[in-house]
């Protein structure tokens, strides 16, 4: 008898132990399918904000800092009118300009920070002194905006020099965030290390058109009110 029950009690403890284990296993499978699929839906909500959309000339979503939106509406503080942001990204820098009374227009090719860029005007009350494009800055005319920003790679400032210098009135003003231009001289600067704007004004550069060779400017038309998805 006593052995008999011996082995009742290692049976039922085998048992256990087999509940114990598969149990621990379908726990570890439900964590990894949890944790597999929160990466997945992290990758879908954040690949389109940081993804450069295609562009010849890359230019991933780099958000401005604070302080470069502060020195942006700092070199602007005696500006008004017309502005736009090339490269606007999620739309800080157009928002805060339009609470300075700036009518501001942002240029940007992903279409997810278009419509984020959007939303966020809208709860920030200035959606009816703000647009957001999806365009494709050499596609876009700039003549009409007495106010310009960039936030550009090196690649990409030869070639938007002589863009610009061609298109832009001689009362207009550019603001050069991260990188300044290769070859006009600035008429002012603010900030200090990567916080640095360089800003210059279209009266300058103006006078050296033509003496730079190698621009290539297609003809532009004015940014309307439908979108278009292209590539820099």
């Amino acid at each position: 008898m006593a052995e008999q029950s011996l082995l009742e009690t290692e049976v039922i403890q085998c048992n256990v132990n087999a509940k114990d284990s598969g149990f621990k296993k379908r726990v570890g499978l439900i964590a990894t399918g949890i944790v597999g699929g929160s990466l997945v839906a992290l990758y879908a909500v954040a690949g389109p904000f940081v993804a450069p959309a295609l562009r010849k000339v890359c230019l991933p979503y780099v958000p401005a800092t604070t302080a470069q939106v502060e020195n942006v509406l700092k070199v602007l503080q005696a500006r008004s009118g017309s502005l736009v942001d090339i490269g606007s990204g999620d739309g800080r820098i157009v928002i805060a300009a339009a609470k300075k009374g700036f009518e501001a227009v942002g240029i940007e090719l992903n279409p997810w920070l278009v419509w984020y860029s959007r939303y966020r005007a809208w709860r920030a009350g200035v959606h009816h002194s703000t647009s957001f494009h999806i365009s494709d800055l050499w596609k876009v005319s700039f003549n009409q905006y007495s106010n310009v920003v960039i936030f550009g790679v090196p690649q990409m400032m030869d070639q938007l020099e002589g863009k610009l210098q061609t298109e832009l009135q001689s009362t207009a003003k550019v603001v050069a965030c991260r990188f300044p231009f290769p070859t006009w001289a600035p008429d002012g600067t603010a900030g200090e290390g990567i916080d640095t704007v360089w800003v210059y004004d279209a009266e300058s550069f103006k006078t050296e058109r033509g003496t730079h060779q190698g621009h290539i400017v297609t003809p532009q038309q004015p940014l309307g009110n439908d979108d278009t998805t292209t590539s820099y």
